[in-house]
């Protein structure tokens, strides 16, 4: 059996390498990035050098031919978004690229006869809410909601997401591109060693947004792999929030588990049953 040709953008980045393992044994890949080295300065085999935000799209069209399907996880960062002090131009244009980016690839998708692009969206796509959730003014939020961000970052995804609905309508261009947008969440075993001792408010949302290792591969592997993704109205367009089976959660991912059988295998409440419980300890004296 031919093994699917995927193309990974961002291919040196933290989410790819946690992917790469897995997508090594089970596709053909083609690999592309800005530089060929991780954040830890390791060579990442088999990258080629590409800047995708470039609007000559013949520049890196031979790179998507024969494609089946596009993992986006390429991300221009211009700016440190930790530093409230830079200039709010820089964050504007900066995600203004990422933007512009995502078209390229979706546009040049379309036009290479790729079947699908799976984007690595954030769950910062809709975290106008997630305050109000922590302080009990709001209860849950499903994928199919208003996304609303208060910021640049999470505005991006939000753009991401609504153009790759264009495509996937397919009235705009004239032909369907199937989109899948996965809103990752906290990809990390770290989150809870964070929080201060005693905080619940924090520790509830590090452990609400917890997604292994083995979750998001499995994700990102039917995500790519499930043939029917086409919503209610028939359109092939989905968006799933990337997150482990956690009893804390404030994000659905009934539809991931409807529409691709996502079964999580992890659980943030069962991963750090000690941290929990020094936090609770802490909290009551």
């Amino acid at each position: 059996m031919n093994k699917r040709k995927i193309l990974l953008t961002g291919a040196s980045g933290k989410i790819a390498g946690q992917l790469l393992p897995v997508f090594r044994e089970r596709y053909d890949l083609v690999l592309l990035d800005v530089k060929t080295t991780n954040r830890d300065g390791e060579e990442v085999a088999g990258i080629e050098i590409v800047d995708l935000t470039n609007k000559d799209r013949d520049a890196y069209r031979h790179y998507f031919q024969g494609v089946d399907v596009v993992v986006h996880c390429g991300f221009v960062r211009g700016y440190n978004p930790t530093n409230s002090n830079l200039d709010n131009d820089m964050h504007f244009w900066s995600e203004m690229q990422n933007v512009e980016m995502a078209y390229n690839i979706y546009q040049t998708a379309l036009e290479e006869g790729v079947r699908r692009v799976v984007t690595a969206s954030s769950n910062h796509a809709a975290d106008y809410f997630e305050p109000l959730i922590l302080d009990g003014e709001w209860d849950f939020i499903n994928p199919d909601d208003r996304a609303l961000s208060d910021n640049y970052y999470g505005w991006a995804k939000e753009v991401y997401e609504h153009l790759g609905f264009v495509f996937a309508v397919g009235k705009q261009t004239k032909q369907p591109l199937e989109n899948v947008h996965l809103r990752i969440g906290g990809p990390r075993e770290t989150d809870i060693d964070h929080v201060k001792l005693g905080d619940l408010r924090w520790m509830r949302r590090a452990l609400a947004v917890y997604l292994s290792e083995r979750d998001m591969q499995q994700l990102f592997i039917k995500s790519i792999e499930t043939e029917n993704i086409l919503n209610e109205q028939g359109i092939p367009f989905q968006i799933f929030y990337g997150i482990s089976d956690n009893p804390h959660a404030f994000w659905s991912i009934v539809n991931a588990r409807k529409v691709i059988g996502y079964a999580p295998e992890d659980n943030s409440e069962r991963r750090f049953a000690a941290q929990i419980a020094r936090h609770l300890e802490a909290a009551a004296t």
